[in-house]
């Protein structure tokens, strides 16, 4: 198998890994369009990170943190209800990016490859970044397991029994901001929150702990990838997308079968 082969795949499996628990939490928190508001504001990292000349997954988890901050601050204002201010968030970052990027008229960018993701370039460095940030996620998200767990299942009775919610709420923002730093060059910006909500829907149905569903959402997640790095190389389709199609298929067979009795 040729070398850029392999290192797409233990890319994809790196992202896999870490998206699929982080996911359960996404998809249990409803909190979908958020990870679609962080994934389009890395773009405008991206362009940031350009014109300042300064690394692409610094600025875009340095963006990502500091758009997390202004969400929490949002968050209370009661004129305008969340989706709408996350639609407003995602957009104009998503747009912005765009613009700025339309400046750098002396850099070659890739702006396909930021946007759907260009896993078969992975570089030996993207692998550092893949595995040395998912990992410390995984890290973090296992010492906050608890307390978070008990934020998704009651807040208000979380609160009471001492957990600092606002933390909770911020460190798990900031975590997926990093997921999507590291992740960006795999699928994509427009589709990175497809990797945490898919493998964690398609597992949901046959979970029956959280834990069991974090790592049944890894499992679908490194099939996806598996399945759809074969179907780019034999079809010569597009490598991140055809990992989220695989994704989709196996969500789509997971419906098909009864769950037993």
């Amino acid at each position: 198998m040729d070398d850029f082969l392999l290192r797409a795949l233990a890319a994809g499996l790196g992202v896999a890994l870490v998206a699929g628990p982080l996911g359960v939490f996404v998809v249990w928190r409803r909190m979908a369009y958020f990870g679609d508001t962080l994934a389009h504001s890395a773009l405008l990292g991206v362009a940031l990170g350009f014109l300042l000349g300064i690394n692409l997954n610094l600025s875009v988890i340095a963006l990502g943190m500091l758009l997390a901050l202004l969400l929490v601050g949002m968050s209370r204002n009661r004129q305008l209800s969340r989706d709408t201010q996350l639609g407003i968030l995602a957009h104009s970052a998503l747009s912005l990016g765009l613009v700025v990027m339309a400046f750098q008229t002396s850099v070659r960018v890739d702006l396909m490859g930021y946007l759907f993701g260009d896993i078969l370039a992975v570089t030996t460095n993207d692998l550092l970044w893949v595995w040395g940030g998912g990992l410390s996620v995984l890290l973090v998200l296992f010492m906050i397991w608890r307390p978070l767990l008990s934020l998704t299942v009651h807040e208000e009775l979380a609160q009471v029994e001492g957990v600092p919610v606002g933390m909770m709420r911020l460190v798990f923002m900031l975590l997926i901001a990093l997921v999507i730093a590291v992740s960006m060059k795999i699928v994509g910006v427009l589709l990175i929150t497809s990797m945490m909500i898919i493998p964690a829907a398609a597992a949901r149905r046959f979970s029956h702990t959280p834990e069991q569903m974090a790592l049944m959402a890894a499992a679908v997640g490194s099939l996806s990838v598996v399945l759809g790095l074969t179907g780019s190389w034999q079809w010569d389709t597009p490598a991140g997308p055809s990992v989220v199609v695989a994704a989709a298929m196996l969500f789509g067979l997971t419906q098909l079968v009864r769950q037993p009795a």
